[in-house]
């Protein structure tokens, strides 16, 4: 449900984040329309530039948008040390696609997402994001990620997961079912990494998605970013790896490789320091 007032869109959802509200002052509704999966809106605000929203929730603003883009990119592929073939399942605005390939070691991106219409209006709305469909390393596929993981296994290094919020259909992409499928589609001495909620919102479903990611993964992690449009301003990354021996906290790029990409939010600090959680917060994941 949201909520569109006197020239104020606010998210309102009553399941994932009871008694609270984020708002922001729209200038334009630039573009609404029901696709087959789901609502679209595209508009422009007063503070926050163009922003997507889905099924009334907040995908990306113009303002903020780099820190989730960068981080849910940057954590798993400076994890690994050879990270050449990656897959991004969601990720329709193009974001994630435009991190991906500014890696050095990154030579294939493989994406699948299952509504075309974002992926277009995106191209059109939201060019700054979609641009990422336009390098010689990306191959999308309009399709269902469960389907398309079922036939490539053992192929990728990476998987990326840029979902929703867990309601209605996403809820499928937080569960050990899912974490099983990618573990399959997985190289050897592969890691996931998929959106994961804000701690401050539902500690418990994220254990329960850590739990369902330990049932097929050597080692499991959990780390965090800002993203002021986000609900309360914060969300983190469920992380997995194949390897036993796995480091995440500790980039694999050198400093001055990571320095010469081209990013806004990501550096090897922050890259550390998201793995660096509250007391009762890593009691309550790791205890």
């Amino acid at each position: 449900m949201d909520s569109l007032t006197n020239g104020w869109f606010s998210e309102l959802q009553a399941e994932l984040w009871p008694g609270q509200s984020f708002s922001l002052k729209v200038k334009e509704v630039i573009h609404e329309e029901k696709s087959k999966f789901q609502d679209i809106k595209i508009v422009e605000t007063e503070t926050y530039g163009r922003c997507l929203i889905l099924d009334g929730i907040i995908q990306c603003t113009a303002r903020d948008e780099f820190s989730y883009q960068e981080m849910i990119s940057f954590l798993p592929l400076c994890a690994h040390p050879s990270p050449k073939k990656v897959l991004i399942v969601g990720g329709g605005d193009g974001g994630v696609a435009r991190e991906v390939v500014k890696h050095p070691l990154v030579e294939e991106v493989h994406q699948v997402e299952i509504d075309d219409r974002v992926v277009d209006l995106s191209k059109k709305y939201l060019p700054a994001m979609a641009c990422g469909f336009e390098s010689e390393k990306m191959r999308l596929t309009i399709g269902d990620g469960f389907d398309y993981m079922k036939n490539h296994k053992n192929e990728f290094d990476v998987i990326i997961t840029d979902s929703s919020d867990p309601i209605g259909p996403a809820v499928s992409l937080f569960q050990e079912s899912y974490y099983e499928l990618m573990k399959h589609a997985l190289k050897d001495d592969g890691i996931v990494c998929s959106q994961g909620g804000s701690f401050w919102l539902d500690l418990d479903y994220i254990k329960k998605t850590m739990s369902g990611c330990k049932e097929h993964f050597a080692k499991v992690a959990y780390a965090v970013t800002s993203v002021p449009s986000y609900p309360c301003g914060h969300i983190g990354f469920v992380m997995g790896s194949l390897n036993k021996n796995q480091s995440f906290a500790t980039p694999k790029l050198e400093k001055q490789q990571i320095d010469a990409i081209d990013l806004k939010y990501y550096s090897s600090e922050v890259h550390s320091a998201a793995f660096a959680l509250p007391r009762w917060v890593k009691k309550h994941f790791y205890d």
